[in-house]
């Protein structure tokens, strides 16, 4: 066997089978890039189903409640306010009796509330009703 051969460096290349760091970096950054839109599609969707729940039981309670008032006698409606019982907890609702500009009418506005909403968490229902004693 000859030294030489045997001696002689390889020149061959060594082939990694790995990732480089700029390839990892960039995978990184587009899966960074789909999960945002992913988390904010789902808190929007996640948004909308409460406002949507909102639009559904407030109207709902505000009418059970007005009829309730409609109801009763006229001398004994006054402002007040009050909740919903254990049924809706996060549920208020205010009455606000005024006088208008024509004689024995009166302006009869029923709010109702949703305490656990920040914004657009309350929903109005006006009744005008004739009092006459």
């Amino acid at each position: 066997m000859d030294v030489r051969t045997h001696m002689m460096p390889c020149a061959c290349k060594h082939v990694s089978g790995g990732f480089t760091l700029l390839e990892v970096m960039l995978a990184m950054a587009i899966l960074a890039i789909s999960l945002t839109a992913v988390f904010q599609s789902q808190s929007q969707s996640i948004s909308m189903t409460g406002r949507s729940r909102f639009e559904t039981t407030a109207p709902l309670l505000a009418q059970s409640r007005m009829a309730h008032i409609e109801a009763m006698s006229p001398g004994d409606i006054h402002t007040e306010e009050g909740d919903f019982g254990d049924d809706y907890p996060d549920y208020t609702w205010n009455l606000a009796v005024s006088e208008t500009e024509i004689e024995n009418l009166k302006k009869i506005a029923l709010t109702v509330t949703n305490s656990r909403m920040t914004l657009n968490n309350d929903y109005r229902l006006v009744l005008y009703r004739c009092i006459a004693y």
